[in-house]
């Protein structure tokens, strides 16, 4: 049951948990629809207006958790709209406050070009089928009595791709032509009305089918739960929620280092300039912002898809999935899907719910489980990529000092330097580009 310390993270949490559970049991079919009714029993509400809201919006995380989108209409994109715990936000973005002394000089109206504003009683007003929402008179106003509300959402997008829908709902609405996956809205949003779609659902109906499903953890899963969970913790309890067994990525990330240095060694010799391969947000964006440049994006997989290629081809009875912080990760599974990529994904958030459904903790154990080397263990960290690749020249009897990579760390770095490529003005010979600022390890 949720209860009146309900946040948006503990809602969530809560119904992947109960569905996790329940699949486990087999009940799912038969107990989904009374799920709402048992989290929220009423008959007062615990974070939203009302109880009924609240259970619409427990019903819809649910399809969200069984990897279908939260409404009736599905655009195949990973990240959807919860609309029944959106319209909370105002749909103007430019509000005049209380701070407004209604003013002789009218300097918001002297700025406006767009004759949007006009003099109330007591207070300026702003025409929102007029404003362009340029911010001139907010810049204006001595007093700065008009306040920038700009949605959460909308703001945390790198790539502009959500709006407000027309209809006068209020409800956001994601562009998936311009949306790169990467999650930044999702985190953003104080209403928790942007999610993305698990498969929890479908990888538990493997486990319980008998099924040989692996588990791939990103090394960016190192240290996130404290120095003395190694990966033999995480080996241990996933295997104890039904994994037949688990291998680091940071095994994959060698093999797409070695490749990778081979491609940019041959790029340098041509004088041609590669981007990196490995985020799929990045890749996203390159290819949805800046197509002119998709000619330029390394050809080698990723550490995720040359793991699970490897996996497949010691059983291709073998269901693979991806353990991480990435929601971008989940688009790369569809693009690529039957190719020998992951069959699933599943973010640390899911994996942590079907540890709670089964009763499982990561449990501190020695650091004997060494399956990678320490620069593919390190593939998720900024930068991270371009140490591998420059080991793997050094060991190849190349000089990496003769190399100029830029590092891009965040979306506002990766479209700087994407920029300075397409117009003939990028310096480095290559670029390292993760949307997450940090790294991996930061997503």
């Amino acid at each position: 049951m949720i209860t009146n310390d309900a946040t948006l993270l503990k809602v969530k949490h809560e119904v992947l948990y109960e569905v996790a559970k329940l699949a486990y049991e087999g009940r799912l079919d038969d107990e989904r629809d009374n799920l709402p009714y048992k989290m929220v029993p009423g008959p007062q509400p615990f974070f939203r207006c009302c109880i009924y809201r609240e259970r619409e919006v427990i019903r819809q995380r649910i399809r969200l958790a069984e990897g279908k989108a939260p409404g009736t209409e599905d655009d195949g994109n990973v990240v959807q709209i919860i609309n029944s715990a959106c319209e909370g936000c105002p749909i103007s973005r430019y509000v005049v406050t209380d701070n407004c002394q209604k003013c002789m000089g009218r300097a918001c109206q002297q700025a406006c070009r767009f004759g949007a504003i006009s003099m109330g009683r007591d207070k300026s007003y702003i025409d929102p089928s007029k404003c362009k929402e340029c911010g001139q008179c907010a810049k204006a106003c001595p007093y700065n009595a008009i306040a920038d509300l700009m949605r959460p959402c909308i703001k945390s997008c790198p790539v502009g791709a959500i709006s407000v829908a027309e209809n006068g709902t209020g409800i956001a609405v994601i562009d998936k032509d311009k949306c790169i996956d990467c999650g930044s809205c999702i985190h953003k949003c104080p209403f928790g009305a942007i999610g993305s779609k698990s498969y929890i659902v479908d990888i538990i109906n493997d486990m319980r089918a008998g099924k040989k499903v692996f588990a791939m953890f990103a090394p960016a899963t190192y240290g996130q739960f404290g120095a003395d969970i190694t990966m033999a913790s995480w080996r241990t309890a996933m295997k104890k929620i039904g994994f037949y067994d688990a291998v680091d990525v940071g095994l994959g990330a060698d093999m797409t280092a070695m490749a990778e240095a081979k491609e940019w060694m041959e790029a340098k010799a041509e004088g041609r300039k590669k981007t990196t391969s490995c985020c799929p947000a990045f890749v996203n964006l390159i290819k949805k912002q800046y197509p002119e440049l998709a000619e330029h994006i390394s050809t080698t997989i990723s550490p995720m898809f040359a793991l699970s290629r490897l996996l497949k081809s010691e059983d291709p009875d073998t269901i693979t999935v991806f353990i991480g912080p990435c929601i971008a990760k989940k688009n790369e599974k569809q693009e690529y899907k039957g190719q020998g990529n992951a069959d699933f994904v599943l973010t640390l958030g899911e994996f942590r719910a079907m540890m709670r459904a089964k009763e499982v903790v990561l449990e501190p154990e020695e650091n004997s489980d060494q399956q990678a080397s320490i620069y593919g263990k390190r593939f998720g960290n900024g930068g991270g990529v371009s140490a591998a690749v420059a080991q793997c020249m050094r060991e190849a009897g190349a000089d990496p000092d003769k190399f100029n990579i830029e590092k891009c760390s965040g979306a506002a770095e990766c479209k700087k330097a994407l920029t300075l490529l397409k117009v003939g003005k990028l310096p480095a010979d290559f670029i390292e580009g993760m949307v997450c600022e940090g790294g991996c390890v930061g997503g």
